[in-house]
């Protein structure tokens, strides 16, 4: 066999053989790495490299070593499940890098950590004073993690005591100008809804290379030709001024009526109206 094609052939048998034991090593090998995944990646690069390339020594003695890599980091994996005292002894710990808004400079310089390193790691996180921070962590896979202080954490709903149904996933309805059927039951919606809505932008479905609904039924569609500009949906826009034409008119119909009872009704019902507007106001006006 010539050279170039016994190179061609070890290269091709390396590569599946490595693809078949990531898949089985998991997910992890190719997210976060811990420092004995991180060790098992470089060394099973370099073990396919020398399948591909070193021919002049046998190939199956690089798929044995690739092999009892993959073993051993299979073991050790299941050894960090089974076990926390493994994990911690394998992994390490994460280390404190800011307590009350303190950087603590002693763990910065265990983790061969620069002042400079850590305040661009907080910037990733649109974290841009070190004061703020509630705390912060160094996890054993070398990423930072910060809590805020509470007085600088975004406001939520929770924090208003207002209560949210939970949003359900969007789906995607049309791939590359195709209807994918299956997402748009799980949506609950039809071909025949799918059609009109498509009317409304004044395309069809084979213009349209990616087709979203929202989990409140609001279609968006990106077409092919990036020129060509849709009129964005206005359903949310015209229900919430329905919503306020419907407060007002409650509130003309109090201050018009003569009756104290039918005013005091009319009243209460334009205030717990204009309450729900403006809990769902947010919603309405994305």
């Amino acid at each position: 066999m010539p050279q170039w094609l016994e190179v061609i052939v070890r290269t091709l048998v390396a590569v599946v053989v490595l693809f078949a034991l990531t898949k089985l090593l998991g997910k992890r090998q190719i997210s976060q790495l811990s420092l004995f995944e991180y060790i098992t990646g470089i060394s099973i690069g370099s073990i396919t490299a020398y399948i591909s390339l070193d021919v002049d020594t046998d190939w199956y003695l690089g798929i044995i070593a690739l092999a009892v890599w993959s073993f051993v980091s299979f073991g050790i994996e299941f050894l960090q499940i089974k076990s926390k005292k493994a994990r911690d002894l394998i992994d390490g710990k994460g280390t404190i890098l800011i307590k009350d808004g303190k950087i603590l400079e002693d763990n910065l310089k265990k983790e061969k950590l620069t002042n400079e390193e850590l305040l661009e790691q907080l910037r990733k996180k649109n974290i841009f004073l070190a004061a703020q921070v509630e705390f912060a962590i160094m996890e054993p896979s070398g990423e930072i993690n910060a809590l805020l202080k509470n007085e600088y954490l975004p406001i939520t709903p929770s924090h208003l005591g207002i209560k949210v149904s939970p949003e359900s996933e969007s789906q995607n309805i049309i791939m590359d100008g195709e209807i994918m059927d299956e997402a748009l039951a799980a949506a609950g919606l039809s071909r025949e809804w799918l059609n009109t809505e498509l009317e409304k932008f004044g395309v069809s479905s084979d213009n349209v290379f990616v087709g979203q609904v929202d989990s409140y039924g609001q279609f968006n569609v990106d077409l092919y030709d990036d020129k060509l500009k849709v009129p964005q949906p206005q359903e949310k826009a015209s229900l919430l001024a329905q919503l306020k034409k419907c407060e007002a008119d409650l509130e003309m119909f109090a201050l018009s009526s003569d009756n104290k009872k039918v005013k005091v009704m009319y009243g209460d019902c334009s205030m717990q109206l204009q309450q729900v507007i403006d809990q769902i106001r947010p919603i309405l006006s994305q």
